[in-house]
C-alpha cells in the first residue's frame, strides 16, 4: 500500500477545509473564517488546533453542537464594554465578531473590554491578536476551556488549560506576541501525541490516579499539570472567573467537553482587551520604542550553548515561513481523516498537495 502524502498548501488545505465547511451547511463567510483559522494556527506550528479540529467540528455540527447560523448578539453595552451572546456558532466566528467590536470600541473610547459567553473552542488566541496588530492595537485575549487541569493539590479535573494572548505591534521589528496555555503544554499537543501513537515528557500531565505519565492516552484519561504548579492554578482560575463567572458562560465544570459531552453546548466564555496605542504617545513613537526595546533585549549577554536570544512569537513567525514555503506536513492518522471527509463532502484533498499546488 502506498503511503499518503504528508505535505500540503497552506492555501490549498485552506480552500479545501472552506470548501468542505460550506458543503456541510456553514455560511460561506463563517466557512471562511473558521479555515483560515485553523490553518494558521497550523502555519504556525500549533498543529493541535489547526485541522486536526476539522473532524470534531463537523461532528459537533451534525450532532447540533454548534449553530452555524446563530446571530452573534451584543446583550449589554457601555461607553468601555460590551457583553456578547455568541448563541453557539463557531468559537472562530464568535471570537472574530468580538475581535471587531472591541477594537472599534478602542478606537472610540481609548480602551474596551468585551466579554463573550456561549462559544466554543475559538482557535487559538494569536490569530485575534495578530488581526489587533494590523491595525496597531494592543490585545489581550482569554479564554477558558473545559476541565483538563486539577487545582493545585488536586488529582480530579476542575479547570481547563484557559490560554492567554497578548499582541504588541512594533515597527521594524518583530511584534511581541505571547499566546500560551496555563498548562504545562496545551491539552491538544497531548491529543496529537496520542493520534501518532508517540509518548509524552515526564511532567506534562498526571494519570486519573494522580500518578506522573508519558502514556499520552492515560494522560487523556487524567489530567494536565498548570505550569509554574500553583502560579499557572491561579492564573487559570483568574482567567476562568473573568471568561466564565463575569460573562455568564460556563465555568470549572459547567464548560463542556466538546469531544465527549454530546447532550450539551460547550458555553465556552472569552474576553478581549483592546488598547488604542494613541491615546498614550502617538503609534509611531510607540513603535520606535519597541523597536529599541526589542534590539536591546536580543543584544544581551547569551548563556553557554544560546546562539540567539528570541522574543515571543519569533519562532512561530519563523516556522509560519518555513511552512508558507515548505508545505505543512500532516500525520498520516490526520490526512486519513480529512481524504476520508472530503469523499463525504465531495471535495478532493489530494487537490491541496504540496507539489500539486506550487
Amino acid at each position: 500500500m502506498l503511503a499518503l502524502p504528508s505535505r500540503y498548501s497552506w492555501e490549498g488545505l485552506q480552500h479545501f477545509c472552506e470548501q468542505v465547511f460550506i458543503k456541510a451547511g456553514v455560511p460561506a463567510q463563517s466557512a471562511a473564517i473558521v479555515a483560515d483559522s485553523l490553518v494558521q494556527a497550523d502555519l504556525r506550528g500549533v498543529d493541535s488546533h489547526g485541522v486536526v479540529r476539522t473532524a470534531i467540528y463537523l461532528k459537533r455540527i451534525e450532532a447540533g453542537m454548534i449553530d452555524p447560523f446563530a446571530a452573534v448578539e451584543k446583550v449589554n453595552e457601555s461607553e468601555a464594554t460590551i457583553l456578547v451572546d455568541g448563541q453557539n456558532n463557531f468559537g472562530s466566528v464568535i471570537g472574530t465578531k468580538a475581535l471587531d467590536l472591541a477594537l472599534e470600541k478602542a478606537k472610540k473610547h481609548g480602551a474596551a473590554f468585551v466579554g463573550v459567553k456561549g462559544s466554543n473552542h475559538f482557535g487559538t488566541g494569536a490569530y485575534y491578536v495578530k488581526k489587533a496588530i494590523e491595525q496597531d492595537m494592543i490585545l489581550l485575549v482569554m479564554s477558558n476551556a473545559s476541565q483538563t487541569m486539577p487545582p493545585t493539590g488536586g488529582v480530579r479535573p476542575f479547570i481547563g488549560t484557559n490560554p492567554l494572548a497578548v499582541g504588541v505591534p512594533s515597527g521594524k521589528e518583530l511584534p511581541f506576541i505571547l499566546d500560551m496555555a496555563t498548562s504545562v503544554v496545551a491539552r491538544g499537543k497531548i491529543i496529537v501525541s496520542a493520534q501518532k501513537g508517540e509518548p509524552i515528557p515526564l511532567g506534562w500531565a498526571i494519570d486519573k490516579d494522580g500518578n506522573p505519565t508519558t502514556d499520552a492516552e492515560a494522560a487523556l484519561e487524567g489530567s494536565v499539570l498548570p505550569v509554574g504548579g500553583p502560579k499557572g492554578y491561579a492564573i487559570s482560575m483568574f482567567i476562568d472567573i473573568l471568561s466564565g463567572v463575569l460573562t455568564g458562560a460556563g465555568f470549572g465544570k459547567y464548560v463542556n467537553n466538546m469531544y465527549e459531552n454530546w447532550e450539551e453546548s460547550q458555553n465556552v466564555g472569552h474576553v478581549f482587551i483592546a488598547v488604542d496605542i494613541n491615546r498614550f504617545i502617538p503609534v509611531e513613537q510607540f513603535k520606535a520604542r519597541m523597536d529599541q526595546y526589542i534590539r536591546e533585549i536580543k543584544q544581551e549577554p547569551k548563556a553557554p550553548g544560546v546562539e540567539e536570544i528570541l522574543i515571543p512569537g519569533e519562532l512561530e513567525h519563523r516556522r509560519s515561513l518555513e511552512r508558507k514555503k515548505f508545505g505543512i506536513e500532516l500525520p498520516p492518522k490526520v490526512v486519513e481523516e480529512l481524504t476520508a471527509i472530503g469523499k463525504t463532502y465531495g471535495v478532493d484533498l489530494a487537490q491541496a498537495e504540496f507539489e500539486k499546488a506550487k
